[in-house]
């Protein structure tokens, strides 16, 4: 296995990725794998840890939606993989800004098509952002709250889309890359706005074939992609494979030659044995955390006393020293992600509950706290969880422990994805692992999680709290770099020491090995972004 490194540097603070890039590190192929000339044909086999709940990428937050429907769509932006964080069209062919910064207009490309023959419009993106920023009752919009700044979505003609927005946003721009915001068919959200959710079709550069739950999925190679000589590949097959020994064996055995989200440390190691010089590994920070979420409408834990002892019976310190060995987690840090220039210092971090080096005097302080709202010795309650073992099942039992470290005793729940998202959704645990992962370092998405209820579908702590909502909307809005840090710094000892709504247990490290075949497909902070698989292709044997 040879190894390199590779650096990028943003150029601006106010660029919403630019943090990602003081930290990145790429540990990557041979400098003569990427030398090589791409080569049409193949199947990509891909492993997927997880099946997923919905084929909706506007409604869900998993990989597992992601992985295997992300190549059947376009989008209107896109990040270039080659010059991660620039940001480039997809079915957008241009776009201007106007002065006052309230208005983007953009223009589409022409002849591209949907995989029934029909042409996309100017109204089909409009149609597809109106279900996104104003989704009809009934319908899930996972990052509506994240768009809160558009006042209206226009289509004037069949190739021009215009925003028009109360505020100006630095981010904006950004967040129209998203690799969720799938371009839908007008025709099909006009017969059934949830249509989506158990049907494929996009401008995407693969096709849909089949979907056999539990097992497989698979696409072809779309004939007729926009993008000229892409895609090389002639399909792809992803298989779904829970246990991650099972994974790890099947791209050890050739059976699946990538797993795109990331596995730990010792598979790493375990697949350089076996595999030698046919492996390449790719490494980077990573936009994702997980977080314990609690529900605030039940009893106990409607008292902030409760909640502060939660956090504070977790040493994540010395968590990150032991989970980093046999996990994907490692970084300990607050509401934004550890080395990005929003980011809390040590200093301040050290004074957010449960964020402190003094784990005794943490935890002495939780179990007086808990006293005092009259829990118990021995509480009992649940944990509700993923049933994924990397790395849900590792921070749950780690978790657990804690807690019993300051006499609570608590019940480990995993699940299948769809009722863990539904049981989240409904208010129908106690607490629970919920995560967090973005395409970005900005914390207008890394944010949004944690205002209120009526404003965040994914605030599954389901609080109201006014005085989030305003300060969300104040750091959106700031032009200043040094106000916009104070805002922030506000809006994180709110969430992680005054009220403990919910809070972070530690971050990830993104770790991908994968067979050097596997040519064309470069890793990012996030693992939602470059997953379209057009650039991808196998090198000869």
């Amino acid at each position: 296995m040879k190894v390199c490194q590779r650096w990028k540097r943003g150029a601006s603070r106010w660029q919403p990725v630019v943090g990602i890039l003081l930290g990145l590190l790429l540990v990557g192929t041979a400098p003569d794998a990427w030398t090589q000339e791409p080569r049409a044909g193949g199947t990509l086999t891909f492993a997927v840890a997880e099946t997923p709940p919905s084929f909706d990428g506007h409604r869900e937050t998993t990989f597992a939606m992601l992985h295997p429907t992300a190549p059947h769509y376009s989008t209107l932006l896109r990040f270039d993989p080659d010059e991660y964080p620039k940001i480039e069209g997809d079915v957008a062919e241009s776009w201007t800004v106007s002065k006052d910064g309230l208005t983007y207009t953009f223009k589409i490309r022409r002849g591209i098509r949907f995989h029934d023959g029909s042409t996309l419009t100017a109204r089909d993106v409009k149609v597809t952002y109106d279900k996104i920023i104003f989704p009809p009752e009934g319908v899930a919009s996972a990052r509506k709250a994240s768009y809160a700044m558009v006042a209206e979505v226009a289509a004037p003609d069949a190739v021009t889309v215009v925003f028009r927005l109360k505020w100006t946003s630095a981010s904006f721009l950004a967040s129209l890359a998203s690799p969720w915001n799938f371009i839908y068919k007008a025709d099909l959200l006009a017969k059934d706005p949830k249509w989506y959710e158990k049907n494929i079709m996009g401008t995407g550069p693969f096709k849909f074939v089949e979907y056999v739950p539990g097992s497989h999925w698979v696409a072809t190679r779309n004939p007729d992609y926009f993008v000229k000589g892409r895609p090389y590949l002639d399909g792809y097959r992803a298989v779904f494979i829970r246990d991650t020994a099972a994974r790890v064996a099947a791209v050890r055995g050739g059976q699946a030659l990538i797993e795109f989200r990331g596995f730990n440390p010792a598979a790493r190691e375990d697949l350089a044995r076996a595999l030698g010089d046919k492996l390449a590994v790719q490494e980077s920070p990573w936009v994702c955390n997980m977080t314990v979420a609690i529900n605030n409408e039940k009893r106990p834990f409607d008292d902030v006393r409760v909640r502060r002892a939660l956090s504070l019976a977790i040493d994540r310190w010395e968590g990150s020293k032991a989970l980093s060995r046999i996990s994907i987690m490692k970084p300990v840090g607050g509401l934004l992600r550890p080395g990005s220039p929003f980011a809390a210092s040590d200093e301040e971090l050290a004074k957010l509950a449960g964020f402190g080096h003094n784990i005794e005097a943490a935890r002495a302080e939780a179990r007086r706290l808990l006293k005092e709202a009259g829990v118990p010795e021995g509480f009992a309650f649940t944990l509700k969880n993923r049933n994924i073992k990397e790395p849900y099942e590792a921070v749950g039992v780690f978790v657990i422990d804690q807690w019993r470290r300051v006499g609570l005793n608590v019940t480990h729940l995993p699940q299948e994805g769809g009722p863990y998202f539904a049981d989240f959704r409904a208010g129908n645990y106690e607490t629970g692992i919920d995560f967090a992962c973005d395409f970005m370092d900005e914390p207008d998405l890394q944010l949004y999680k944690f205002v209120s209820r009526e404003k965040s579908p994914i605030n599954y702590a389901r609080y109201t709290d006014p005085v989030l909502n305003d300060l969300y909307e104040k750091q959106s809005r700031a032009t200043d770099p040094k106000e916009r840090l104070k805002l922030l710094r506000q809006f994180e000892q709110r969430v992680l020491d005054e009220k403990v709504y919910q809070f972070h247990v530690l971050w990830w490290q993104r770790i991908i090995p994968h067979w050097k075949k596997v040519q064309g497909w470069k890793i990012t902070p996030s693992h939602y972004l470059n997953q379209d698989l057009r650039d991808v292709w196998l090198a000869a044997e």
